[in-house]
């Protein structure tokens, strides 16, 4: 790819609404984060969705400027202590088509001023996926420890014990205990604005791909 679709001036408009996370000032400037943000990235999602398709026809890229790849950045405030109204990253999300129906295995990519990252695999799964990601470790061990190209994200979130009907003395119950499954490549603000971001971004993706067929295989889903 010869066109760097984030720019700077992405990552200095985050700094400015971390700044002036507010409605009014939102509402202001909502011209410049449509030319700055929103349409770059839906820009970066279109010319990467065919190579993430050369990597498994069942992963989504969506450049719709809603309900598509791109997360909304309007901030969930129901249930959080934080009032600030919008998200101060970008969430690109890549998911496998039967992600609707099945928490099924994804890419995702992050874009923040000072992190930058991509990450792999499936976060905080319903416990029925949970449960079938952890039966397959069991069953193919070999095939689980074969997925590991990058290790795992480490999350304090995994259990204390064996998950209930797991051998707690099974050699990889640390990755039975887990309640995620990821990976993660970090990159670095001039990286992302590079001309060839793309194709960094989806050699990343091609390298975790053995984890992101694990996953889909244990929940009965093709790859």
């Amino acid at each position: 790819m010869t066109t760097a679709f984030i720019t700077p001036e992405l990552f200095r408009f985050l700094e400015e609404l971390r700044a002036h996370n507010e409605r009014g000032w939102f509402e202001a400037n909502k011209p410049r984060y449509l030319n700055l943000v929103r349409d770059p990235v839906l820009a970066f999602v279109e010319a990467v969705g065919p190579k993430l398709i050369a990597i498994s026809p069942h992963i989504v890229a969506d450049p719709r400027p809603s309900g598509g790849s791109l997360l909304r950045i309007y901030r969930d405030t129901r249930f959080s202590r934080d009032k600030t109204p919008y998200k101060t990253n970008v969430g690109l999300r890549f998911p496998h088509g039967a992600g609707r129906d099945i928490h099924g295995p994804g890419y995702y990519l992050h874009l923040e001023p000072g992190e930058v990252f991509m990450g792999a695999g499936m976060w905080h799964p319903d416990p029925d996926a949970l449960h079938a990601v952890r039966e397959a470790i069991v069953k193919d061990p070999r095939g689980w420890k074969r997925t590991q190209r990058s290790p795992l994200t480490h999350t304090d979130e995994s259990l204390r014990r064996a998950p209930r009907g797991f051998d707690p003395d099974h050699p990889l119950v640390e990755d039975l205990k887990r309640t995620s499954f990821t990976v993660g490549r970090r990159f670095t603000e001039k990286q992302a604005c590079s001309p060839n971001f793309g194709d960094v971004f989806v050699s990343a993706c091609r390298q975790e791909a053995p984890l992101m067929k694990f996953l889909a295989k244990a929940l009965g889903l093709p790859f």
